[in-house]
């Protein structure tokens, strides 16, 4: 007959076996995603792709080992202010490892430059990578773009204004495409004009309150404004040409509405274009499986862009 005291004993034992198993199992996980969140790769970082009012404006390019030749550039941006410090490679984890070369590009952050020398600056971006793709062991015409929220826009003005370069540039790297094969976005401003049941909707046809000084001084003007919003709202932008778009946006997004994509993905079927878009029910501006959304990104990116030769 077991006594209380080796009862006891026997369910210590197996209680401590669990909690053994456990802290094993937990260890296991957390030495997985420690794993998965540092692939091998070779970083040149600091790169300065132009200047901006005596500002330097770099780029960081992240070879994966074992490269695809494709290449993603990342938009480094929120509420259109950048830091080079923004980005960290783990959270480009999943398009490493899929073999995908890495661009962060960053800017110069509203107001010391305005948006529309925001979107020229990240369009040089991509012309100066371009230029040195041979030496980034990327190919030219295998490019994508990332970017979330003003970084979505940013992304999209490349994929729907991104062309050729102007032949005659004394630069060469002027002289090189901005086009991108494919954009993947979350939440992304596309137009301006219309910002809808968005808090930011002033509703006097201007900009977005918050960001007033962001557009320069000639965008309280409502005329002016009707030119400025439109140059840089992508959904004026979509043509033929335009390249395959997939966006995840959250339903119960009230900064940049859910309706600034269905809009742009209703312009794009009208031209014959079909924008993958992942509603998220909801969610907000931004949410906590937004990784698992960018390893979906990657994959989409891998067959977009093209598998390794």
């Amino acid at each position: 007959m077991r006594t209380p005291r080796s009862r006891f004993r026997r369910i210590l034992s197996w209680f401590l076996r669990i909690v053994l198993l456990m802290a094993l199992l937990v260890g296991a996980i957390a030495g997985t995603a420690w794993w998965y969140f540092h692939p091998a790769f070779t970083a040149t970082p600091g790169i300065i792709y132009t200047q901006r009012n005596g500002q330097d404006l770099t780029l960081d390019v992240y070879r994966p080992a074992g490269q695809n030749g494709a290449a993603v550039l990342i938009m480094v941006s929120g509420s259109w202010k950048s830091n080079p410090q923004g980005f960290q490679p783990w959270m480009a984890a999943s398009l490493l490892r899929k073999g995908l070369t890495v661009v962060a590009v960053t800017h110069v952050s509203q107001p010391k430059a305005s948006v529309m020398e925001i979107v020229a600056d990240v369009q040089r971006a991509a012309r100066y990578v371009r230029h040195h793709a041979t030496e980034y062991g990327i190919k030219t015409d295998r490019f994508g773009v990332v970017g979330g929220s003003s970084g979505g826009h940013l992304a999209l003005m490349l994929a729907t204004c991104g062309g050729p370069g102007d032949a005659a540039a004394t630069d060469p790297v002027d002289r090189e495409s901005s086009a991108v094969q494919a954009a993947a976005v979350f939440f992304p401003v596309t137009d301006l004009l219309n910002l809808g049941p968005s808090t930011e909707n002033a509703h006097d046809n201007g900009p977005p309150k918050s960001f007033r000084k962001a557009f320069g001084p000639d965008a309280m003007n409502p005329p002016s404004w009707q030119v400025i919003g439109r140059s840089i709202s992508p959904i004026y932008h979509v043509t033929a040409a335009l390249p395959p778009i997939r966006i995840a946006h959250g339903d119960a997004d009230t900064l940049v509405p859910l309706d600034q994509s269905l809009r742009f993905q209703a312009k794009a079927a009208e031209l014959g274009h079909q924008v993958l878009l992942e509603v998220k029910p909801g969610q907000k501006h931004g949410w906590l499986t937004m990784l698992w959304d960018a390893h979906v990104f990657a994959g989409w990116f891998v067959e977009k862009l093209g598998r390794s030769e």
